[in-house]
């Protein structure tokens, strides 16, 4: 029961933090310094509140020291793969559902299977490790970025994306 309560209240704190999500010079001038200008595309499709949660995973591996130049620009457009094949970003109001329904995890993967109609939003969600992947390399990202992300969402990720991954959850 305690550790149900610790994940309700750790979620109604990234909602908040997602409704309240604000972009600052100081973080635009630190993408337009690390990105090159296909991946700032790729940052700049996501919606607000991604593109504070992949600042935020940046700022938390260079607090934690990781100076790494591939595995800090990795991070911060990893979740560019939510943003759909027409551009459109993933509504915040489907993030809650798929948490939801990642409570079941049957039905989560047959949801993220279907893909179809309004569940591929959860298609979506669920392959955006590869999707992102997909959009850094059309972007021209070194093999080494895309292999980060693409497999930061794996069980057991090793290397970048194991590191990736650990600060993801930080956040």
């Amino acid at each position: 029961m305690h550790s149900s309560w610790s994940v309700l209240r750790y979620r109604v704190a990234q909602l908040r933090a997602a409704l309240c999500a604000e972009i600052s010079p100081v973080d635009q001038s630190l993408v337009a310094q690390v990105l090159t200008a296909a991946e700032q595309r790729l940052f700049a499709a996501m919606p607000r509140y991604d593109q504070r949660h992949c600042l935020d995973v940046y700022y938390t591996l260079s607090a934690a020291g990781y100076d790494d130049p591939l595995l800090l620009r990795a991070a911060l457009f990893h979740d560019c793969g939510k943003v759909d094949d027409d551009g459109r970003p993933m509504p915040l109001v489907w993030y809650l559902l798929v948490t939801l329904l990642k409570c079941v995890p049957s039905l989560y993967r047959m949801a993220a299977i279907s893909g179809r109609g309004p569940l591929r939003a959860v298609q979506i969600y669920a392959e955006h490790a590869w999707r992102g992947a997909q959009m850094a390399q059309a972007a021209g990202s070194p093999s080494e970025i895309v292999t980060t992300i693409r497999h930061y969402h794996d069980v057991a990720p090793q290397g970048r994306a194991a590191i990736l991954q650990w600060a993801d959850e930080q956040n």
